[in-house]
């Protein structure tokens, strides 16, 4: 609430410069990676006229980290948001939310490899204040949600639906951190894959009469 009073507040040309800040910090992150990644590397590339213009805006690294990762999740979720609109079934929806992971690496190249930063930095203890920004990206709350759901209908077998959403986490997340390594890999045809796979260990068994 008090994030989206201090929003409502800001002029349009506040939110257009945080903006261009923010956008600056994810090209920078994803180009030079976390540990060059300073506040005068972000005011070159959003070609600011010195680094008093981020701290205007923002308090410091981590309020910026943390706006950063807001608005790649935000994109991301439109991105999975469009994928599973398009399906009736919760069959359809789970398979549509893996296709989208790989739709976004896609289309998102650079918002995939600065959040990967952002992760590599909050891991190995290069930055403090990120707790709750790292908790949005680790979180599998609404894949939860799904997985209950498709088992309320009857579309999905009886399993720990936590458990379950770990393990279709863990094995989007493995197979794009291989891409982002460098991996020469059909990322089409992983997602189309593990879509199925998921699928076939997911589903209710038809039993017969």
């Amino acid at each position: 609430m008090a994030k989206a009073a201090k929003t409502n507040t800001r002029t349009f040309t506040q939110n257009a410069r945080r903006a261009q800040i923010v956008q600056a910090a994810i090209e920078t992150l994803a180009e030079s990676g976390y540990a060059k990644t300073s506040f005068t590397r972000i005011s070159q590339q959003a070609q600011l006229s010195s680094t008093g213009m981020i701290s205007y805006h923002f308090s410091g690294k981590p309020e910026l980290f943390a706006e950063v990762v807001h608005t790649i999740m935000e994109r991301a979720d439109n991105v999975a948001a469009a994928h599973m609109n398009k399906e009736n079934t919760y069959r359809g929806k789970l398979s549509a939310y893996i296709t989208s992971h790989f739709d976004f690496v896609a289309r998102y190249p650079l918002h995939t490899q600065a959040l990967t930063e952002i992760v590599r930095m909050v891991r190995d203890q290069q930055i403090t204040g990120l707790e709750n920004a790292e908790r949005s990206i680790m979180s599998v709350d609404r894949l939860v949600a799904l997985l209950e759901q498709g088992r309320g209908a009857g579309e999905f077998a009886d399993f720990e639906c936590f458990t379950m959403a770990l393990a279709l986490r863990g094995a989007i997340d493995s197979v794009l951190r291989h891409h982002l390594c460098g991996v020469a890999m059909d990322l089409d045809r992983c997602a189309r894959e593990l879509a199925d796979a998921f699928d076939r260990c997911t589903q209710a068994v038809q039993r017969t009469p």
